[in-house]
């Protein structure tokens, strides 16, 4: 089944998109797919038939997005604690992602038509190496879309995320990109696997469990959550709709939050950058009182020294997995 639906909605559906666009729409949302092997169980069929119908409502989720404005989609295809079940079904998911990553790159065409941009987060290192270069041949073929966006969490945890993104400002500091000092919250937020996306606005999980598991837990600090009992193969548009409109329930308030951490953060920044310029002044100074003049061009020469020392370290790690990804397809393309 494509990726890609192309179905329009009913007049109802249509109608209830049209009012719930009237209010603030989510742009990006983030699905945790829980309940495939619930709804094998229910439907009495085997483990790997309720994954494959996980798929296709995804295929189905997407084309309900894109109807409803919301263009960009993150989705928690499968966890790193997921390698822990059973080898049949380990290796299942891995034979699904094949058959899935090889028809999206028989699909180009309708791709670009709907500008969809694929990305696939996690540690990709933990896959097989035929898996790594399909998915590394459809993040490039498609990395040039800018319509909309998917994003597939695959071999990924939170956690390993976060610890990976302190392993690369490590690097920047080891490799003389960057100080210590500019190490910061921000930054981290910039050497996740998610930096090329806002964070959601609204993340969903299906089936009745009310946890993240480890998904998004950085990004997701001030985005609504909305835990819906229905089985994924079984959600439904207006299951989405239900969400979003919870979403629209909660917007004063997440959007209140979101702005008193954004202001939290730039005078952090601030006091960090005085912080450091103090520190220097103290270290190079020549025991003269300095005007406050004096002071305010010191700290906006370091700051912007610092901004730029950012700036060339960012480029240098999307560098480094632009490479990643082009090695991995060049394997592929000689393979």
């Amino acid at each position: 089944m494509s990726w890609i639906r192309e179905k329009e909605l009913s007049f109802l559906e249509k109608f209830t998109a049209n009012i719930l666009q009237a209010g603030p729409m989510p742009k990006h949302v983030a699905f945790i797919m829980d309940g495939n092997r619930r709804f094998a169980q229910k439907a009495h069929v085997q483990r790997q038939e309720g994954h494959s119908q996980g798929f296709e409502k995804l295929a189905e989720a997407l084309r309900w997005c894109l109807h409803l404005g919301i263009h960009e989609v993150t989705v928690y295809a499968f966890s790193i604690e997921n390698f822990k079940r059973s080898k049949d079904e380990v290796d299942g998911l891995m034979e699904l992602a094949r058959q899935k990553f090889s028809r999206l790159l028989t699909e180009q065409e309708n791709l670009e038509k709907h500008g969809v941009c694929i990305r696939v987060l996690g540690d990709l290192t933990l896959l097989p190496a035929d898996l790594q270069q399909l998915i590394a041949k459809a993040v490039v073929a498609t990395k040039a879309h800018n319509k909309c966006f998917l994003n597939v969490c695959f071999a990924y945890t939170s956690r390993h995320e976060i610890t990976n993104a302190v392993k690369e400002m490590a690097w920047g500091v080891e490799q003389g990109l960057l100080k210590s000092s500019d190490v910061s919250e921000v930054l981290l937020s910039e050497c996740l696997y998610s930096s090329n996306s806002p964070n959601p606005d609204l993340l969903i999980r299906t089936s009745g469990e009310v946890r993240l598991s480890d998904f998004l837990l950085w990004q997701t600090s001030y985005s609504c959550l909305v835990f819906q009992s229905v089985l994924w193969p079984e959600y439904s548009f207006w299951n989405l709709c239900e969400a979003v409109l919870q979403y629209q329930l909660s917007y004063r308030s997440l959007q209140k939050a979101r702005d008193l951490h954004r202001e939290g953060q730039e005078l952090q920044q601030m006091e960090a950058d005085r912080s450091c310029v103090a520190e220097l002044l103290q270290h190079h100074g020549n025991g003269e009182t300095m005007d406050a003049q004096r002071r305010q061009k010191d700290l906006l020469k370091y700051t912007a020294g610092r901004e730029e020392r950012v700036r060339c370290f960012l480029n240098a790690l999307q560098l480094k997995r632009d490479t990643f990804f082009s090695d991995l397809r060049s394997q592929a393309v000689v393979a």
